[in-house]
């Protein structure tokens, strides 16, 4: 049976508090009722670590999970607010039952954690197996925790179009058909993992929601850059040997993370985003 959401109006203790969660006053919540947990993967990634530090701030208790619980990466959320609130768990993609642990119990799972990187050697085994395997391990952890109200996942504007057109609105009813295995191997693969997981919801009566987002830009909590953002930079410091005639969206990260919030608190929330 699907576990029962527990909707509320929410309001925050202040100004300050609404600002550091990136978040609008004006905005519907559910409120983090006293014990409830949002798991977290791949916590140490550019948005998860954001989407963490937005959790803490508007008083979610977390599990992070990450590859490895003594890596000195994790240093990066002891600035973060509220860190006590926040648990570490070591899991992989590729391991089954990686998940259990971090996802019992757990009242609200986001899946972020996915391979990211254009350059790879082997696209099905670097990119579509943790990629798609990764969101059947995470779900089959929901499924077996019987807690969990709702899972938002992380996929992207890829899963959406392999080369967008100019004027043309995309719609949460339009999906990527023309990537490969051969063209563009990680917009497969968030095609691949994305549809799996509508599968496996639809299947275990999971209430799914899912991020797509464009091009993520903007601040990051350690020295890392991450793929999208060294496109920023190049198209910014002449790192192309010609101006291109792209057709990209931008959104700052930021932004992507309070979308992910609202997916959780807003009850309304639903589909493809």
């Amino acid at each position: 049976t699907t576990p029962t959401r527990r909707h509320h109006t929410f309001t925050m203790s202040s100004p300050e508090a609404i600002a550091a969660a990136g978040l609008n006053s004006g905005d519907a919540y559910v409120a983090p009722s006293a014990g409830d947990v949002v798991a977290v993967t791949g916590a140490t990634g550019y948005v998860a670590s954001h989407v963490i530090y937005q959790l803490l701030a508007a008083g979610y208790k977390v599990r992070g999970t990450v590859r490895d619980t003594a890596s000195a990466k994790n240093a990066m959320f002891d600035a973060f607010p509220n860190r006590a609130n926040l648990e570490l768990y070591g899991a992989t993609l590729l391991e089954d039952g990686a998940y259990d642990a971090a996802i019992a119990g757990a009242h609200y799972v986001m899946h972020i954690a996915s391979p990211y990187t254009l350059d790879v050697k082997d696209a099905q085994r670097d990119l579509v197996d943790p990629a798609v395997n990764g969101t059947r391990n995470v779900l089959a952890s929901v499924a077996k925790a019987g807690t969990v109200r709702r899972v938002v996942l992380t996929s992207s504007v890829a899963a959406i179009t392999d080369s967008p057109e100019s004027g043309h609105a995309y719609t949460e009813a339009d999906w990527n058909t023309t990537s490969s295995l051969k063209r563009n191997p990680y917009y497969y693969s968030k095609v691949a993992a994305e549809r799996e997981a509508w599968t496996v919801a639809q299947r275990d009566a999971i209430d799914l929601v899912v991020i797509n987002p464009f091009v993520i830009i903007g601040g990051t909590f350690n020295a890392a850059k991450n793929p999208s953002n060294d496109v920023f930079i190049n198209l910014c410091s002449g790192g192309f040997p010609a101006v291109l005639d792209f057709t990209f969206g931008y959104v700052n990260v930021k932004d992507v993370a309070r979308a992910h919030v609202l997916a959780v608190t807003n009850p309304a929330a639903a589909g493809r985003y």
